[in-house]
């Protein structure tokens, strides 16, 4: 069977694109677990947008200023200025932000944004929200439980994708594909992410040659609690520091002021750093302070970490709750163009936390990245059918490839504590060198072809982050002591 359409991924990027593709035609959606394990699912703080003509210079210059110079500003326009159609597209739809009493939409503010621009959905469950209404939206098939193993290419063309569906691989066929995969947080020994996050396609595509951009730029979440034992950590949304919880050591001392005037607000990269630095030198634990919220409102406000922090034994909001940096997001990957078009390869899009737009430079601004998925989804669809490209039917052999073996598990939890201890919040030269040989030395070994996504992933972090000498954003390289 051959489809006009093949999207791998079923979160709000690759959902919101399926939405902008008729009926009629054959569309496929490929999704590796069940529909909610994915980052959408788990996106607390809410979306971005610019709230009016006016506002776009002003949501442009701020997403300039968190990108630290490294944005594409033509990618930014495009970002800003489709905000306010796409959002109101939603409701149009029938999905529903929450408002206050009079029916006003309501808007928050989170860290490094100069005014209250943020919506959100159910409180704290935005992304959960968003996902479930693009869900029950969608009129196209999904095939669950099935993961791409494979990019169907020749000759500069995709043809279609090779899946693993129950053990066995089989060619699917298709005019255009979109990868909607997300990020790379299971490289992390601590992250945020879905537990299936497994940067499969961005391995898959340094196999195919198909180049992936800004890699070192991996951003890290200041405010996490990382007290349990599964690999997924319990995020705590900018949007509690927005409003007005506050970052303490174990005095009650607010030590972020000392790195950055705004304190709090300061972006991400920054709080996180400072986190980082301050927890060594002292050897304090950090801690996230309710302190300033009323009770009835938290609960109304944030109703799925109160309730969450609640079941921990945390009596919030008058507990305050232990945190750390923990691996959040991947502002680099896929290289494409402000349409979502890989450029090295016909009938192939990336959207999403997969894709580097360069929308987000060297730090993303909060929540943008919802916005982003949504955005450049809707762009890529119609670039695919502005280009209408036909093409010759080709077979391609099914590989026969062993896709892991008994001793993968153990080399992956290596590799997830090579990446947290030498290339994560703060980096240094030897560092990054002792984790490239190690990943090296797993990728000369004996492995499956899904390790090997996994280690060519994080390999290209590393070199990338070895390319860059200075500390730019998310991206902080600290001297050698020896050097």
């Amino acid at each position: 069977m051959k489809y006009d359409v093949i999207i791998v991924g079923a979160g709000v990027a690759g959902l919101y694109a399926a939405m902008h593709i008729p009926r009629e035609k054959k569309v496929l959606i490929i999704n590796k677990r069940e529909t909610f394990k994915c980052n959408s699912f788990y996106a607390q703080g809410g979306i971005a947008l610019a709230i009016d003509a006016e506002d776009i210079p002003l949501h442009v210059q701020d997403t300039l200023d968190a990108g630290a110079g490294l944005c594409n500003e033509d990618a930014v326009r495009v970002l800003s200025e489709n905000s306010r159609a796409t959002i109101d597209d939603l409701i149009e739809r029938g999905f529903s932000f929450d408002r206050d009493k009079d029916g006003n939409l309501l808007y928050t503010k989170e860290a490094a944004h100069s005014k209250e621009r943020i919506l959100h959905a159910g409180g704290d469950a935005t992304g959960r929200y968003m996902h479930y209404f693009l869900l029950q939206q969608n009129p196209h098939p999904m095939l669950s439980d099935a993961r791409v193993v494979d990019l169907l290419i020749k000759d500069g063309e995709c043809y279609g994708v090779t899946v693993l569906d129950h053990r066995e691989s089989r060619n699917i066929y298709a005019d255009n594909v979109i990868i909607a995969s997300g990020g790379v947080g299971s490289l992390y020994e601590y992250h945020t992410n879905a537990p299936c996050i497994s940067a499969d396609m961005q391995g898959l595509c340094v196999l195919k040659g198909i180049e992936l951009s800004d890699m070192e730029m991996m951003q890290f979440h200041p405010t996490v609690y990382v007290d349990n034992n599964s690999a997924q950590k319990m995020l705590l949304t900018e949007a509690l520091r927005g409003e007005g919880a506050t970052i303490e050591d174990e005095k009650g001392r607010r030590f972020l002021f000392d790195y950055d005037e705004r304190g709090e607000l300061a972006s991400r990269d920054i709080v996180s750093k400072a986190i980082y630095d301050y927890s060594k030198k002292t050897l304090m634990q950090t801690y996230l302070s309710f302190k300033n919220f009323d009770r009835d409102y938290f609960m109304q406000r944030f109703p799925n970490i109160y309730k969450n922090l609640q079941l921990l034994g945390f009596n919030v909001p008058k507990d305050r709750v232990p945190i750390s940096p923990a691996f959040h997001y991947a502002i680099g990957g896929i290289k494409t163009d402000i349409n979502g078009a890989v450029p090295s390869v016909k009938s192939l899009y990336a959207i999403g936390e997969v894709a580097s737009t360069k929308v987000h430079g060297a730090n993303r601004l909060a929540s943008n990245s919802l916005l982003e998925g949504l955005v450049f989804g809707k762009r890529a669809v119609e670039d695919m059918f502005r280009k209408k490209h036909v093409k010759k039917d080709l077979k391609f052999e099914v590989s026969d490839e062993v896709m892991s073996l008994k001793e993968d598990k153990a080399k992956k939890n290596l590799l997830r504590k090579i990446m947290w201890e030498n290339v994560s919040i703060v980096r240094t030269k030897s560092g990054l060198n002792s984790a490239l040989n190690q990943i090296n030395a797993l990728l000369n070994e004996k492995i499956g072809k899904l390790l090997k996504f996994r280690l060519l992933t994080a390999k290209e972090i590393v070199l990338a982050a070895l390319a860059r000498d200075e500390s730019i954003g998310v991206h902080f390289i600290e001297k050698d002591s020896n050097d």
